[in-house]
């Protein structure tokens, strides 16, 4: 077994590290407003918006803790990712050009034109937590997975993994804004999916094959269900993940970011379509590691585990780079996201009203260091804390408890005209008081604790929260001229919006991005093959110099394609 990095290895990390930070200062110039900096100018192609937001979607989180369920309990892994797919898709068709009308530079501004002031900033408020929480948990999982990967034990190599990585991902996001950060999730994808299909076939082999796979494993492995997620728990997380999918702030955040309506559907349609395919591939490694990894003492460690039996050199550091690039795009959508609602919700709202947008631009990097800092010292602080062990679950009972006060009237404002300002305050008021009660209830009475499952918690939450939003709305609905107002801006949600040509500006946007994933493509291409041959020879390192090669050749055809954008729109111009 290959328990150690190598020098190729460690060549691949400091090459990614310093490409990701590169994009960020490649951006740094070009981010001169809010609408640039949180919105990416809309100018942003659908393809590019929806692989960012199907990377936004999972983390080295998915590569640890999900791997971890599939290990010990097989095909269920899956399925609580393809739970998702029908929220992904009602997005995608009902909500995703309303959003991309509704919002600019932050998700939460259309609240005060729907419904009041108040209930937009209690709304980013009570989200912020939810967020910076969840991105703590997954800071945690990358310190995790880079201090197993590198061989290092303790509290102190753990703390020190996690500062770092959220330095490198804070750096670049504050920097570039969200075209850095999409720019990464594209590079990011490229690396994870060549990661992942070298590892395949490997695991495959060394397991001997499908039938060695089969009889190795317990009954009931490749059941959609488990005893530890059964069909109630399942079905109650699929409406969390459906909540999810609607209202969450990185998530919406590509919805707005593109050109037309139409464009704002596909992005729902590719994540749907990537969450379908990608899960089976990205789990499949754990299952055969039952065969020649029977005895792993932390469920937690096999991904990192079986990379080290299996991973020629260089390619090892290719993994952990994806590890570091998953969790790299979540967190920095969130950092974003995040953001632009403390910019323009709170701070532009409440206290620089009249600053330029130059200001504005600095105070949104601000807030952006803010968040990752704050993210950090929680992460650093679960570093020291004993008995995480099921991480899927405390990250589904987050949102359980957290989501469902703000997603309904969220989603009622954009649907429905129905929904009054006190209603929507009734319904988040009436699911936090239950929901937050009953939540910290089941760590505190014994008999209590299965409040906190999700198949009890996510009605807990979600059933006062309806009820209030309803009645309130029937008890206390607006004024008639609010409600004129309310008819006619939902009624701008709706209309329909014909195709126009981009502009100059959004392709020489587009092509500037093209010319960036080629480059650092064909580099890391450039690196990984280099670095492998000169230190431990072809024979031992086909694989990574194939897979270099690779992303050189898929580098330089990206390249090109945006010179030749670039070349045109210059031409354009001069005409």
């Amino acid at each position: 077994m290959n328990t150690t990095l190598r020098l190729a290895d460690y060549l691949v990390l400091a090459g990614f590290f310093v490409v990701m930070l590169w994009i960020g200062f490649a951006y740094a110039a070009r981010m001169k407003n809010l609408r640039d900096f949180f919105g990416g100018g809309r100018h942003v192609p659908w393809w590019i918006a929806g692989i960012s937001l199907y990377m936004t979607t999972f983390s080295a989180f998915a590569f640890v803790s999900y791997s971890a369920v599939a290990y010990t309990e097989g095909f269920v892994a899956v399925s609580v990712w393809w739970f998702g797919i029908p929220g992904c898709l009602l997005t995608a068709r009902f909500l995703a050009s309303r959003w991309r009308r509704a919002a600019t530079t932050s998700p939460l501004e259309y609240i005060e034109t729907r419904f009041s002031h108040a209930l937009r900033q209690c709304f980013s408020w009570f989200g912020i937590p939810l967020v910076v929480l969840d991105d703590a948990l997954k800071l945690y999982v990358i310190g995790k997975m880079v201090s197993i990967s590198l061989g290092l034990g303790g509290n102190d190599a753990l703390m020190w993994s996690i500062l770092g990585c959220a330095a490198i991902m804070v750096l670049y996001t504050l920097l570039g804004g969200l075209w850095a950060v999409l720019v990464t999730d594209f590079v990011q994808f490229v690396v994870i999916a060549l990661g992942v299909l070298v590892l395949i076939p490997l695991a495959y082999i060394r397991a001997g094959g499908a039938q060695a796979i089969i009889e190795n494993v317990p009954p009931g492995f490749f059941h959609l269900s488990s005893t530890g997620f059964p069909w109630p728990w399942l079905l109650s997380f699929s409406v969390i993940l459906t909540l999810t999918y609607a209202v969450r702030w990185s998530y919406v955040q590509r919805f707005y970011v593109v050109r037309t309506d139409i464009e704002a559907r596909k992005v729902g349609y590719l994540v749907a379509a990537l969450t379908f395919i990608g899960p089976p591939l990205l789990f499949f490694p754990a299952v055969a590691a039952r065969v020649f990894l029977p005895d792993v003492a932390s469920a937690n460690d096999v991904y990192p585990l079986l990379c080290k039996a299996l991973l020629p050199v260089g390619m090892m550091g290719v993994i952990i780079a994806a590890m570091f690039s998953a969790t790299m795009s979540t967190l920095s959508g969130d950092y974003n996201a995040v953001a632009s609602v403390v910019t323009n919700d709170i701070l532009k709202r409440l206290f620089f009203r009249e600053s330029s947008e130059k200001t504005l631009v600095r105070i949104g990097r601000l807030a952006t260091l803010g968040a990752g800092l704050l993210s950090t010292i929680i992460a650093v602080g679960l570093a020291r804390t004993e008995g995480l062990t099921n991480l899927v679950k405390v990250m589904a009972e987050l949102f359980t408890v957290l989501l469902p006060p703000v997603a309904l009237p969220m989603l009622a404002g954009l649907l429905s005209k129905r929904a009054s300002n006190r209603g929507a305050i009734a319904g988040f008021a009436a699911g936090a008081v239950v929901g937050i009660p009953a939540y910290a209830l089941s760590f505190v009475y014994t008999d209590w604790q299965h409040l906190r499952e999700i198949q009890y918690l996510t009605w807990i939450t979600l059933t006062p929260t309806a009820l209030g939003l309803v009645l309130g709305s029937l008890l206390w609905p607006d004024f008639p001229e609010k409600q004129r107002f309310v008819a006619e801006f939902l009624h701008g949600l709706h209309r329909h919006e014909p195709d126009s040509k981009p502009e100059p500006r959004q392709r020489e946007d587009v092509a500037f991005a093209m010319r960036i994933i080629g480059a650092i493509c064909a580099f890391l291409g450039l690196v990984l093959a280099t670095a492998t041959i000169s230190t431990a020879g072809l024979s031992a390192a086909w694989i990574s110099v194939i897979s270099g090669a690779v992303l050189i050749l898929g580098g330089g055809a990206a390249w090109n394609w945006g010179r030749k954008a670039m070349v045109a729109v210059a031409t354009e111009h001069s005409e």
